[in-house]
């Protein structure tokens, strides 16, 4: 279990939490139990069948279900939470829809990487690696910041480099909160929108 961001409001009823390639369905079922609406999604149609018994045998059916289908064709961009346990190429594969997810969505892949997007967080317990990666909001381009001049940021997934009225920036990036320092002054806010 990551800490920090990941247990932030995992308990919160409105939480909307998707596993891709859900297994036996103990993820999602750990997540009913904390209280996430959380939905499997699995290609063999024998782990869906077990992954609904053992969440009807745990009391959550109402909280937990489980989709036989495609990881490619599900829509799971509403997703507060999204788990993996998937090979490299399937992560690499979904990586562009993730990063079309919105801004400050957890994601949580067990074992593998999402190539060279480096996770905001890794933890390993008992030979186990999770890998966490926050969403981040598009920021690359040019901003006006009143007062202050012309920001220009460019943008590696959540790693901006930018320079503010023609002087280097310091810019940090989650989800969709962002803090640019220059010329000994700080500016925060939060990106909506374009």
């Amino acid at each position: 279990r990551l800490q920090g961001d990941w247990s932030s409001d995992v308990c919160s009823s409105d939480l909307i939490h998707f596993d891709l390639g859900s297994g036996d369905g103990r993820t999602v079922i750990a997540a009913a139990k904390r209280g996430a609406n959380a939905t499997g999604v699995e290609f063999n149609p024998d782990m869906v069948a077990l992954s609904n018994r053992s969440a009807k045998r745990e009391g959550v059916a109402d909280k937990a279900r489980f989709i036989n289908g495609d990881i490619f064709k599900t829509d799971f961009s509403k997703a507060d939470v999204l788990t993996l346990y998937l090979l490299p190429s399937l992560n690499l594969k979904l990586r562009p829809t993730i990063l079309d997810m919105k801004p400050g969505t957890r994601v949580v892949s067990h074992a593998f990487t999402m190539g060279e997007w480096d996770a905001d967080q890794t933890e390993s317990v008992e030979g186990r690696t999770a890998y966490l990666w926050i969403v981040p909001a598009k920021v690359e381009g040019n901003w006006q910041i009143e007062g202050a001049g012309s920001l220009t940021l460019k943008q590696n997934f959540q790693k901006i480099d930018g320079t503010l009225g023609g002087k280097p920036a310091k810019v940090t990036l989650r989800g969709d909160a962002i803090t640019i320092s220059a010329d000994g002054k700080d500016y925060t806010g939060k990106v909506d929108g374009a």
